[in-house]
């Protein structure tokens, strides 16, 4: 088994984005909006844990090349009792940005469970009602 080769490829604008939505208990929400999380900001917290990850990409799934990322965006977006995750990724090379894209908003979502576990266990320690779900790539450019 070997990497895919891309060395006979061209350098190009590459683009993706890719989303992910975590459920949450409303009190959790409530305590998000006031300010009122232990750890701290949940968002800026979970935009840097999203940027490494972003980064770090090609070290953590095997078979990913080291892309030289250009540009990294997410967006959160709090809709009820879930908050929808979105990661875009830009980078001239010759392979595809969705693993990254995916891998970000994978990242960003668990470190807002990490953030919130503390109000979302049940008596038992459970979580009855977080759920990490829908992730997905929305959109993949290949520019020119």
């Amino acid at each position: 088994m070997s990497m895919v080769d891309i060395s006979e490829k061209d350098v190009v604008m590459r683009v993706a984005r890719a989303r992910g939505t975590i459920v949450l208990k409303s009190t959790t929400i409530e305590a998000i909006r006031i300010g009122d999380i232990k750890k701290g900001d949940i968002f800026e917290t979970a935009k840097i844990a999203g940027l490494l990850s972003v980064k770090n990409t090609a070290h953590i799934i095997p078979h990913c090349h080291p892309i030289p990322i250009e540009s990294v965006h997410f967006r959160f977006t709090v809709h009820g009792n879930r908050i929808d995750v979105e990661c875009e990724v830009k980078a001239h090379y010759k392979t595809g940005v969705e693993m990254e894209a995916l891998t970000g908003v994978s990242a960003a979502l668990l470190t807002i469970w990490d953030m919130v576990k503390y109000l979302e266990k049940d008596e038992n320690g459970q979580y009855p009602m977080t759920q990490i779900k829908d992730i997905e790539v929305v959109e993949k450019i290949k520019g020119e």
